[in-house]
């Protein structure tokens, strides 16, 4: 499982954020506790702890004194609203560029997105 070149704490991390926003992880569901979590993959408990603390930060999940962690209201929604801002960012914006740079226009662009494109093929 954990065996990417990403340190272990975020890669722990990134799979509970995977699960809030598949919807795997409800709000106000509890978190796998550190224990459980560390005995189940067989890491350290601080490694679990970290990325924990990491999700903390970000307001996904919030610690409930002597019940455990939990996800924060509205998580999903977060994430959700990160991820698209990404999208633009990071796939579509490039991609409207090299657009550009190769003359096809934006609506030859959107004609292929929506598969009406007649007259410009990739």
């Amino acid at each position: 499982m954990f065996d990417g070149p990403e340190p272990i704490y975020v890669q722990i991390a990134d799979m509970v954020r995977a699960q809030i926003l598949a919807g795997s992880l409800g709000e106000e569901e509890q978190v796998m506790s550190t224990t459980q979590f560390s005995t189940t993959f067989r890491i350290n408990p601080a490694t679990v702890a970290k990325a924990y603390a990491q999700l903390v930060d970000e307001g996904l999940i919030y610690k409930r004194r002597g019940l455990g962690m939990f996800v924060t209201v509205g998580a999903r929604e977060k994430l959700l609203a990160a991820h698209r801002a990404a999208f633009f960012g990071e796939v579509l914006d490039p991609a409207l560029t090299q657009a550009d740079l190769l003359g096809i226009s934006r609506d030859a662009v959107v004609a292929h997105i929506l598969g009406t494109s007649t007259t410009e093929k990739p």
